[in-house]
């Protein structure tokens, strides 16, 4: 029989958790891909903003996992002007709420929800991103 868990003293991962986990999946990121989005940075928040969830036209905060934030390099030009950071957003409550209903381990779903933000900076398409989660292993 095995032990049971220590459910009584447990605690839902953090921000840091998740933190670690995202850290953790982008070093298991071909090394070219990290190269290429060096410059995007990657934040970890409780929920995405009212505002965010109204301009996409989303109802529950829990409904948004990530969110890439910027202009993809598929779509830029040298003659832009950069007004702020590529960025991505991992949203912890809403991952804790698919963690919990899914069959997924949490460093298999943050790295999911990682390569899928970060290839939006790309323009990859599902495929292509498919490949490089593929090549990131678990």
């Amino acid at each position: 029989m095995t032990k049971p868990a220590q459910w009584e003293s447990a605690t839902a991962p953090t921000l840091a958790d998740i933190e670690v986990l995202a850290a953790a999946s982008w070093e298991r990121l071909p090394q070219e891909f990290r190269a290429k989005a060096a410059d995007v940075l990657i934040r970890v928040e409780d929920f995405a903003t009212d505002e965010v969830l109204d301009s996409l036209g989303i109802e529950s905060p829990f409904d948004l996992l990530g969110l890439y934030h910027g202009v993809s390099l598929d779509q830029k030009s040298v003659m832009d002007l950069q007004r702020q950071p590529d960025m991505v957003f991992l949203y912890r409550r809403a991952i804790l709420e698919e963690w919990a209903e899914g069959e997924e381990t949490l460093g298999r779903l943050v790295a999911h929800i990682l390569v899928h933000e970060i290839g939006h900076h790309f323009g990859f398409s599902d495929d292509d991103m498919e490949r490089i989660e593929a090549a990131a292993g678990p």
